[in-house]
This record gives structure tokens, sequence and C-alpha cells, in this order.
């Protein structure tokens, strides 16, 4: 995506409190856009079954590190779709580099992007972009952003930012059929209500955008805290009560109306995704509480197994002596675990 000059940031984000994220969005042409890069041919056979994984790459930040994970790891060899969220284009905390085209270039995949945030606080960025992508073995006919309803407003954070959040809805061509693949980023930000609001959105896209036979897979980080991420006392009072923490990480549906909304709209989660927790979300005293946020929902198929796969740097023993992944010092690569499933075409 063609760069905005940092002055040109600013300039655009002194616009928010006066019109809203929405309406400066609209005037920059990159909010438009969807980056689609067919980049390898398609196999010449379509297998048995398809590996899906969800990663939340958590900005690019061990970009060299994740690459060799994503190449070395046994549980992803051969994988054929990853629903990739937290992907720099351009900040200096990631190297300035295009994080999704330096991992398609690596790995050997197709790639769509769409852009999520347009960072403002560090002047150092070459263009300080920030969204999701779509990596595939096979061709990307097309893809879409689609921006989600806002539930919490990055202007006034930390992270001074502009944009909302979004999901990119693509349409693949595995061996001639269409399948759908939607790679999702829901609020932390919010509560189950606001989650739930945005989903109903990604669902309206996918009615009007696939014939209702169609197999189509979401996966991503659908931020399923069980609570509201701005009620920091109550996530904290979570965190010191075990027993309830340990309540909510086993019932998320109970909580968090996107699971079961997901099957309102013919779509199932429960065989698709791994029971064990996907984040670790970091808690003063240098503990962490392991939420389950990441997962696949799919409609069209089935799961033949699933798994979860941790990012952090003591379980990669696997890594190749040598590498960079084998060096790295990191106590992780990013503070979410990976998920895969591997499914094939319902009957």
């Amino acid at each position: 995506m063609e760069t905005l000059s940092y002055e040109k940031r600013i300039e655009l984000g002194n616009l928010v409190p006066a019109l809203g994220q929405f309406k400066v969005m609209e005037k920059i042409p990159q909010y438009q856009q969807c980056e689609v890069h067919n980049l390898v041919d398609a196999p010449a056979e379509v297998p048995e079954t398809l590996r899906h994984v969800v990663f939340n790459i958590e900005r690019g930040q061990t970009l060299h590190e994740t690459i060799d994970f994503l190449n070395m790891c046994p549980d992803l060899k051969n994988m054929d779709i990853i629903y990739a969220n937290e992907l720099d284009d351009g900040a200096v905390r990631s190297g300035n580099c295009n994080v999704a085209y330096e991992i398609a270039k690596s790995i050997g995949m197709n790639y769509a992007y769409g852009l999520e945030f347009i960072e403002l606080v560090n002047p150092e960025d070459n263009k300080g972009f920030h969204g999701n992508a779509l990596f595939s073995r096979w061709p990307i006919r097309w893809a879409k952003v689609i921006h989600m309803p806002e539930q919490y407003n990055w202007y006034y954070d930390r992270q001074k930012r502009i944009g909302a959040r979004v999901a990119i809805v693509c349409s693949l061509d595995i061996g001639g059929r269409e399948v759908g693949a939607v790679s999702v980023h829901l609020e932390n930000r919010a509560d189950s209500e606001g989650r739930e609001a945005q989903m109903a959105v990604v669902y309206d896209e996918i009615k009007r955008s696939f014939a209702p036979d169609t197999p189509v897979m979401i996966g991503g980080d659908l931020n399923t805290n069980t609570f509201d991420g701005n009620d920091i006392p109550g996530f904290t009072k979570l965190f010191n009560d075990p027993e309830r923490l340990s309540k909510h990480m086993e019932h998320v549906e109970q909580y968090e109306r996107v699971l079961p909304q997901s099957e309102e709209n013919g779509f199932s989660y429960r065989e698709f995704s791994s029971i064990e927790g996907t984040r670790r979300k970091p808690m003063p005293g240098g503990k962490s509480m392991l939420l389950k946020l990441d997962w696949l929902m799919a409609r069209g198929m089935e799961c033949v197994d699933h798994g979860t796969i941790s990012t952090e740097t003591k379980d990669c023993t696997w890594a190749e002596p040598g590498s960079t992944l084998a060096k790295f010092t990191g106590p992780e690569l990013s503070d979410h675990n990976a998920c895969w499933a591997d499914c094939r075409f319902a009957k």
C-alpha cells in the first residue's frame, strides 16, 4: 500500500474528534483497498484434508523467528490457509517492513491484506500501517476488507490510531472449487454484545458474497475474553479467583455471544477449535492469564483433527540448529499460540 507521510497521518488523525473514525477513513484510499498477491502456483492435486491455521502474529515484532516457526514447526508442514491477525506494514517495532509480504515470500504462499489501523505515535514509522491477512497455498480469486462497527475509539488510547477492526473476506480456488475464507479480528476493548455486533456484519457479508452451499471457514482472534476489556478491575478480580477463571475458560460460550451466534448462522466452532488456552495476557507481577481467544468455525466442512501449537520459545525444541529461531532468547514469538484444524469438505 502507498505510504502517507507522518505529517499527513497526523493531519488526518486530528480530524477524528470532530468527524469520527469512519468519516476520516473515507478520506484515506488505503482503507478501501484489499491487497491481493498471488505469488505461487496452485498445488497439482487437492489433498483429502486441508490444514487451516489461525495465528495472531503480534505485529511481526519477531518476524524472522516467526518465519522460521512457520517453516520448521512439524505441525505446520503442508498447511493450506493461515488466518492471520496483527501484521505491520512500515512500523519501527517490526523493522519498518511489510510483514505480510515477507511472510508470504518466505513460506511460499499467496496473501490478501487489509488495513485496520494507522498508528500515529511514532514519527519514525515509514507507514504506521497495521492490519489483517489471509495466506493461502491456493489462488485467491478475490478479497475484500470489511470494516466492522466501532466498539472502541482507538484515537483516545495510548496507542493513538486511525481505524477500526476489520475482517478479510476471500474467495479461494481450491482445485476449481470456490471456498470462502475469512480472517477476523474482533475488539478486545468491548463486551460480548459489542463483539456480537461486529460478527453480525461479517455474517451479512458472507451471505452476500457466497452461495448457501459454498464451504466457508472463519478464523481469527475473536477476543473472547469473557469480560469487557475496558474493565481492568473486573478482569483483575477474575485473575485472582482461579476457580472462577477456570469456569470462564471451560464455558466461554456462556459468556461470549459470538460462539452461539456462529451456530445460529450455520457455522460450527466446537469441533474445529482447541479446548486449550490460546493467549497469554500479561498481568501484574510478571504473571499471565491464559485466555481462549482464537477460533476456527466452519460450514460445509468436517474436522478430522485439531490442535494448538505453543509459541513459547522453550517449546520450540524442533527449531533447526543455527536458525534464527534456535538462537532466539526472548520468552515467546507471540502472546498468542497458533491453532490448527485438518478439515475435509462435507459430503
